[in-house]
């Protein structure tokens, strides 16, 4: 009789199904993204906080956790394989939902936040890597793109959870939109132990023997040739300088990840998503309408991932990127115009509503493929550690700039936000001329003739 583990190992890998729990941290760190714009006034009503140190410590705390989680989670994700740093993920997020909610000060609470920034930081490097690894060049952008519509799937969520919790225990609200993360981050952790390694990360450990075992099991063409095209290309690469990633070669990649990760929060992606409520009552709203529209503003955001996904093998990256910039532009001139005028919460929600619908089908879809997609093996982990790190800076550094210009009693613009948005819309327009001009196409290319393409031989 076969033991449960040689009927484990014999058994077809269902490629959706795995990838889909990898993208389950996208979830939770799309969760974590908004669940705390429910949870902001009432916590510096509680601990009366100054804008500085309510941006700085209660808002931008768990964004900090994620630039040290991304500029560090390279290395856990080469040395001890994608699936093991899966898994760390999660029980990061759940130290963190439990801490959070039961915190008693805001330095208790600002340290689990704290955690639950390492947990994101670390996903946003491991989770698209994993993806990617694991795809096809022909299904490699939906597979590694549903890592970004669990995102925004979990963004929509936490404001339907959000308003849900308001009113549901008075002064204590703010716990339970905090604390009800633990079912995901738990299924999550479960759900993680049974997908396979990567099998490119075995292959460049020397293990090609499993690595074949595992393609066979996802269902690829040819697996001993797969397994012998992946070790020449990771040995080629690793014959030129085995680990630096800032050398002139890699020049053009790394400023291609630059700049995506740039342009991706200088859009005011983050501003909107973790101050929309404030946002949308600095208009006119009543704080529980407030909430209620934010869920309209998560449900574009998932039509239009999902209409991204759709797109994203066939049109390709960069005219989603096009596409995306276009709809920046117009919806954050017009965003700055509805304030400058004040002409009324419905039409600056409308404006609010094709912003997200520009960043899901754009950048939101774009991002996370491409970097994962534009480095090579060797340095795959690195160089999406790279990435994801110029990605959480910028987020944290507006998070936490955030409160001294929108704070409704203290801020810089508090009579009125019009200029934060017309700076955004500049900034997209940049975004414009840098995609038309420079950025590849990497659509159907596999990722070992994809660095070729992109990398120089000398």
């Amino acid at each position: 009789m076969q033991n449960l583990n040689t009927v484990v190992s014999e058994k077809r890998i269902n490629l959706t199904g795995i990838s889909l729990i990898a993208a389950l941290a996208g979830f939770i760190f799309g969760f974590d993204t908004v669940v705390i714009s429910g949870a902001n006034l009432p916590i510096k009503e509680l601990w009366n906080t100054s804008p500085l140190f309510h941006g700085f410590f209660i808002m931008s705390m768990a964004l900090w956790g994620t630039v040290i989680g991304a500029i560090f989670g390279g290395f856990p994700t080469e040395k001890f394989g994608r699936k093991k740093v899966l898994l760390s993920v999660g029980i990061l997020f759940s130290l963190s939902t439990i801490g959070t909610a039961l915190a008693t000060n805001p330095y208790s609470f600002s340290f689990f936040r704290l955690i639950g920034g390492l947990g994101i930081g670390i996903s946003s490097v491991v989770a698209p890597i994993y993806i990617s690894e694991i795809s096809t060049p022909a299904n490699r952008g939906k597979l590694t793109g549903m890592y970004q519509f669990n995102i925004v799937f979990g963004l929509l969520i936490a404001y339907i959870s959000n308003y849900f919790l308001k009113g549901f225990d008075g002064a204590n609200d703010w716990r339970w939109m905090l604390g009800v993360m633990i079912i995901p981050s738990l299924v999550y952790a479960l759900l993680v132990i049974f997908v396979p390694e990567s099998p490119r990360w075995l292959v460049m450990k020397n293990r090609e023997g499993e690595a074949e075992e595992i393609i066979t099991r996802l269902g690829i063409n040819h697996p001993k040739e797969e397994v012998q095209t992946i070790a020449n290309h990771i040995r080629e690469q690793m014959k030129r300088k085995k680990s630096s990633l800032f050398i002139p070669r890699y020049k053009r990649i790394l400023w291609l990840a630059f700049f995506i990760a740039f342009f991706n929060q200088w859009s005011g992606i983050n501003f909107i998503l973790y101050y929309a409520p404030e946002i949308l009552e600095r208009s006119g709203l009543a704080a529980r309408d407030s909430l209620m529209n934010s869920i309209l503003l998560g449900g574009i955001n998932i039509i239009f991932t999902f209409l991204g996904l759709y797109l994203i093998d066939k049109l390709g990256r960069k005219k989603l990127l096009i596409i995306g910039s276009f709809g920046y532009i117009i919806s954050l001139v017009m965003v700055a115009w509805s304030f400058y005028t004040h002409a009324g919460s419905m039409v600056l929600l409308v404006f609010l509503l094709l912003f997200c619908a520009s960043h899901a089908i754009g950048q939101g879809t774009v991002i996370w493929v491409f970097i994962s997609e534009i480095f090579p093996t060797g340095i795959r982990a690195k160089g999406q550690s790279f990435g994801a790190s110029i990605h959480w800076v910028f987020a944290a550094l507006i998070t936490l700039i955030t409160p001294v210009f929108l704070d409704s009693e203290r801020g810089v613009f508090r009579e009125n936000p019009w200029p934060i948005f017309a700076f955004f819309a500049f900034m997209m327009v940049l975004q414009l001329i840098w995609v038309l001009q420079k950025v590849p196409e990497t659509r159907g290319i596999s990722l070992e003739a994809l660095s070729k393409k992109l990398i120089p031989d000398k």
